[in-house]
């Protein structure tokens, strides 16, 4: 991997550590669901199910840990997410007594809209384009807090808590494979994971039709999608992230690889981990065992762990 450039101090202040990942577990222990390793009988791989989470995704972690950071003064927060953000946001902020408002991409799963209203958020949808900048208008115009969905220090920091417990659990893990969409979570575990066990791989996954982390590791440059292109994409989830500046720091850093996989694929590990794990797996959560499964001969050798980040997918009615 080519050595990063150097990074402006601002910049550099910003990474985060080791200790960052372990305050921040210290911090949000009894806050979110410690979740086990899931195996299954005639398939070696390990499934850490973050879709358990009340929220039903990991994002819980990095949110609550950021709200409980946040000044004495601070009346709200706000942030842009697709939904599953969103709800942790939503819940980390109603557990700390403040207001959450939410920007929402108009195409957003209409169940993860309807979630996080039910805890109490204020929704306001917009085109996936206008999301940053409606965002920054309304914690100017309302005195909020922006917690970043992704590319904030503590919200890594407290997706970082996956990997210590990965390790903890399967001491024998050779392979770590994580969704990639922003990439707070694998910057978090990563950076972790390279800090405690440097010869376990770490490596990322997206959808081939949403692949910007995939270009920006085999540039050297952090490259962004168009919204036009990762829409096809039904894992939802990372269609809409864009590859922070921050998080691309840490994963030009620590990431060992990024792999893609195909819409097909996806489909495919979200009925293999319903069925023989008995999981439910949004297609965002599902790319890890889409990675093993279709990808598994392209892999490092040795015990494979894959994160099942979400599974707030919608009911078939």
């Amino acid at each position: 991997m080519t050595p990063p450039p150097t990074l402006p101090l601002g910049i550099v202040h910003r990474l985060i550590t080791i200790d960052d990942v372990e305050a921040a577990a210290r911090r949000i222990h009894g806050r979110v669901l410690r979740t086990p390793l899931v195996s299954t009988v005639g398939c070696p791989l390990l499934v850490k199910p973050e879709n358990l989470q009340p929220t039903g995704a990991f994002k819980l972690r990095g949110a609550t840990n950021a709200v409980l950071q946040l000044d004495p003064g601070t009346r709200g927060v706000v942030t842009h997410s697709s939904g599953n953000h969103a709800q942790a946001l939503a819940l980390a902020a109603r557990e700390a007594g403040l207001s959450a408002t939410v920007v929402m991409p108009e195409n957003a799963v209409p169940a993860k809209i309807e979630a996080t209203r039910a805890l109490g958020a204020t929704v306001h949808l917009v085109p996936a384009v206008e999301r940053f900048a409606a965002t920054e208008r309304l914690a100017a115009e309302h005195g909020l807090a922006i917690v970043a969905p992704y590319d904030d220090p503590h919200v890594i920091a407290g997706q970082g808590t996956i990997g210590p417990e990965i390790l903890a659990d399967a001491p024998d893990v050779a392979v770590i494979l994580v969704p990639v969409g922003g990439g707070g979570l694998a910057s978090g575990v990563a950076t972790a994971v390279k800090a405690l066990r440097p010869h376990v791989s770490v490596i990322g996954v997206e959808p081939a039709l949403a692949a910007d982390a995939a270009d920006s590791l085999r540039t050297g440059r952090r490259t962004s999608w168009d919204p036009a292109q990762t829409v096809r994409t039904a894992a939802d989830g990372v269609r809409h992230a864009v590859l922070g500046e921050l998080t691309w720091e840490h994963l030009h850093r620590h990431l060992d690889a990024v792999v893609t996989v195909t819409e097909d694929e996806i489909t495919a590990a979200m009925g293999f981990l319903a069925d023989h794990y008995r999981l439910v797996a949004e297609p965002s959560g599902a790319l890890s065992a889409a990675a093993f499964l279709s990808r598994g001969d392209e892999l490092p050798g040795g015990r494979a762990v894959a994160v099942l980040s979400g599974g707030n997918v919608a009911r078939v009615r």
